[in-house]
């Protein structure tokens, strides 16, 4: 049996989640020596630093900051970039990297690679505050899309993000009140995280997409604009945020 199946099945209900992710990491720690994050952080590392078929590395590439930089750049993403002449976030940027630097097709990357790198980059943010701007009107009229998705209500159950992140927070079973409410708690500094419940990797794209299928809403696709555009609204809803740790461990 896997160690985070041993891990959570020992979890006590009630046990505020913040408290019972830490115990879960010190367990994992206690009996593995490593997390998983860390794993996954050292392959994107790797990733980063592979070259592509232009024969170029990651380091060629600008996720805002300037060429190779990535000291606080997730943490200033979603953004407009002039170079493409739209907003991007973390995962989409990682893949105009590797499709306009380093001349990989799109059907070549992996969803895992993407998520590894995002990893890799995300951590050079920890202890960063958040700092999302909308400077520009592609960026302000994301923000209005993503504010009218987060509270419309649609689908089979009639409901919606707000639903359960604010209006029935602590009263419904499976969502966290430490993480998932809106404007508080630091919640966007919660993604990419590793998931010990179901041992999955996940960025906020994965969160997002998981929250519909919980509603019984279609998806949307990875790296679409209805993500992209509940991204700029919840990362710039929590502005001025220290992230804590990237990426994080949750439940």
């Amino acid at each position: 049996m896997a160690l985070w199946v041993l891990a959570f099945a020992s979890a006590q209900e009630g046990v505020d989640p913040r408290e019972e992710a830490k115990r879960q990491k010190q367990l994992l720690l206690e009996t593995s020596g490593i997390l998983p994050t860390e794993l996954v952080v050292e392959q994107g590392k790797e990733l980063f630093q592979r070259k592509g078929p232009s024969g170029k590395t990651m380091a060629e590439c600008d996720f805002g900051l300037g060429k190779g930089v990535l000291e606080g750049a997730a943490a200033r993403l979603p953004r407009y970039f002039l170079d493409t002449g739209r907003v991007e976030d973390l995962d989409s940027r990682i893949l105009t990297c590797m499709t306009r630097v380093q001349g990989y097709k799109r059907e070549q990357i992996r969803r895992s690679e993407v998520v590894a790198v995002a990893f890799y980059i995300a951590s050079k943010s920890t202890g960063k505050k958040i700092q999302v701007r909308l400077l520009f009107p592609q960026e302000r009229e994301l923000y209005a899309l993503g504010e009218k998705l987060f509270y419309a209500r649609s689908g089979a159950r009639d409901v919606g993000c707000a639903t359960c992140h604010v209006t029935y927070v602590g009263k419904r079973a499976g969502v966290l009140p430490y993480a998932d409410v809106l404007g508080k708690d630091q919640s966007w500094t919660h993604w990419p995280a590793y998931r010990y419940s179901n041992d999955q990797i996940w960025t906020m794209q994965d969160r997002i997409r998981a929250c519909y299928g919980n509603i019984a809403h279609p998806a949307p696709d990875l790296y679409s604009l209805p993500i992209l555009a509940l991204e700029v609204f919840l990362a710039y809803r929590n502005n001025g945020a220290v992230v804590e740790e990237w990426p994080a461990f949750v439940r």
